[in-house]
């Protein structure tokens, strides 16, 4: 894998090659800086003060070989990368604004597609890790994933009834809690429907009335109107004598007709006057009839107004003066169907509380399989922690996980499981928290990622001070340990203990510059020659001191060939 930053990382080219990389420097020179790298070119948060005052963004590149067959190589190009053979070419973009790009293959793609990648690329452990790892919820989750699927099927099963039942637990408490409010409902809506189907409301009855009551409410108007129309289109009985427009259309067209065949033109115009006078006639008969239907009964205007009176107040109760009386019938069709739901919660609840006890039965079962593999993946997980911390220059001490029942089902089963050690012999498990010096923790954390990388490989791991605590032979074991990990994946170290450091491949310093203004840092590969110095610089705190020189010498000559030096 290849690094290559921009900004905050000072145009830094770092070279991490395949084996055992480990990155020193002295106190405040940055060596997280490599670590702030990886965590960005795969994925991790970002924050704009990495950014260095006066830049415009920080770049980091990656080069990533993958092996054939790869399936983060199959997901890259599933989002749109681009290989160049066996290489995956990563970058991440963060801005001084904050804003944040990232980039596969030479393809734009989401923060979650790098995050995704780096899962199966990268196991990241530190610090802040072994922390976490403390708490019995994290070792768990450690424990399950180091089960696999022997824990994984029971659990989605268990998972999937346990989500069941706190959906129908959390109905029942709805239904039982509620009842009395569910049941004022139920009367308002019971009541409000009764109004509704005891004035029988039809729909449009209320604009149909509402044109009645206008017509019944000036019906003298109306029938005067309609008599005075009539009379001047057809003529007045009570008066024979005066001029009527069906007795001067009449006139109008018998004058046509008399001359009509010396002109076609004049012909088409008696014609029309014809068809004028038929359709005058129809006008005259229908005011005629109009005048007669009209119903001038102040009974049955009383009785409209008060129809309208009882469709009103039901629309002020149940709808509103822009949906009128159509909304009160939508409401009472609505009001109706809820009304049925709430008349059949005791069905409901009963049917309910079947599903409940079958579903925590269900529940109880599966739990009780889970448990069962969960203490079968213990014992043999137990066992491999408790074989790498003999390597790990603990060979009495012994790990074992504590699995008791909750009080209570939770997402995860009943059990509560926790890391128990015993470093001596005849002294009894305790939780690793309580249990374990600072030493002990590093060496009990590091033996679990070791284990870890045998049941749930990845092509390379990055360990940021996981020796805190550690020191002399326990440190030379560590070292050691990391090194046959190297043989299988790619390892990177970031240490301050030189027993740890000669191990190593390769091995990188960080060093600070100052030009009055700008601090940056910069990553250098040592020669041999340059370790020694380093190593000796680690030991002794000089870099040319004889004897930390010799002992440095030495601590490689013991890494390379095997030998503990007698002052390891």
């Amino acid at each position: 894998m290849r690094i290559r930053a921009l900004g905050v990382i000072d145009d830094a080219v770092v070279e991490l090659s395949p084996g055992f990389t480990v990155v020193t420097g002295e106190t405040g020179a940055g060596k997280t800086m490599v670590v702030t790298s990886l965590g960005l070119l795969l994925g991790g948060r970002a924050d704009a003060g990495l950014v260095r005052n006066g830049a415009e963004r920080a770049v980091v590149e990656g080069r990533v070989l993958l092996p054939e067959g790869s399936p983060v190589a199959a997901r890259a190009v599933e989002a749109g990368a681009e290989l160049d053979g066996d290489v995956l070419l990563l970058s991440r973009t963060l801005s001084a604004e904050g804003r944040s790009r990232a980039h596969v293959g030479g393809h734009s793609v989401p923060m979650s597609v790098l995050a995704s990648l780096g899962e199966d690329l990268i196991a990241v452990h530190g610090q802040t890790d072994q922390q976490r790892l403390l708490q019995p919820a994290r070792q768990r989750g450690a424990l399950d994933r180091y089960a696999g699927e022997s824990v994984a099927l029971p659990l989605a099963d268990y998972q999937d009834a346990y989500r069941r039942l706190r959906e129908v637990s959390a109905l029942l408490e709805e239904l039982t809690t509620r009842a009395r409010e569910r049941a004022q409902e139920a009367d308002v809506l019971r009541f409000g429907l009764d109004e509704v189907a005891a004035a029988e409301p039809l729909p449009g009855e209320d604009q149909e009335l509402a044109e009645e009551s206008q017509r019944l409410g000036h019906a003298d108007a109306l029938s005067s109107a309609a008599n005075l129309a009539h009379g001047a289109l057809a003529g007045d009985p009570a008066s024979p004598d005066a001029l009527d427009a069906g007795t001067l259309l009449a006139q109008s067209r018998r004058a046509l007709e008399a001359v009509r065949h010396h002109d076609p033109r004049l012909a088409a115009l008696a014609d029309r006057l014809g068809e004028v006078g038929y359709l005058l006639g129809d006008i005259a008969g229908d005011l005629a009839g109009y005048a007669d239907d009209l119903d001038a009964d102040p009974a049955r205007l009383a009785a409209v107004e008060e129809r309208r009176a009882v469709l009103a107040h039901l629309v002020r109760k149940y709808g509103s003066p822009d949906g009128g009386l159509a909304e009160v019938l939508e409401w009472a069709e609505e009001a109706a169907v809820r009304l049925t739901e709430l008349d059949g919660d005791d069905d409901r609840i009963s049917a309910l509380e079947g599903e409940r006890q079958s579903l925590r039965e269900r529940v109880a079962g599966l739990a009780e399989q889970l448990t069962a593999a969960r203490r079968t993946a213990a014992e043999v997980f137990a066992e491999a922690v408790t074989a790498e911390l003999t390597e790990l220059a603990m060979p009495h001490a012994r790990v074992s996980f504590g699995i008791t029942e909750a009080d209570d089902f939770g997402p995860h089963g009943i059990d509560e499981v926790e890391v128990l050690l015993a470093p001596h012999p005849g002294t009894p498990p305790r939780p690793i928290a309580k249990g374990a010096s600072g030493g002990e923790l590093s060496r009990v954390m590091l033996a679990v990622e070791v284990v870890f990388a045998g049941a749930d490989p990845v092509p390379t791991y990055l360990f940021d001070e996981v020796d805190a605590g550690v020191g002399g032979k326990a440190a030379v074991e560590v070292g050691r340990r990391l090194a046959r990990l190297a043989r299988t994946s790619q390892v990177i170290v970031v240490t301050h203990l030189p027993q740890v450091a000669a191990f190593a491949d390769r091995h990188l310093v960080v060093e600070k510059t100052v030009d009055g203004t700008v601090t940056r840092s910069g990553v250098t590969t040592l020669s041999d020659a340059q370790r020694v110095r380093e190593l000796s610089r680690m030991l002794a705190g000089l870099e040319d001191s004889e004897l930390g020189r010799a002992h440095a010498e030495e601590l490689l000559a013991a890494a390379r060939t095997g030998v503990v030096p007698p002052n390891g």
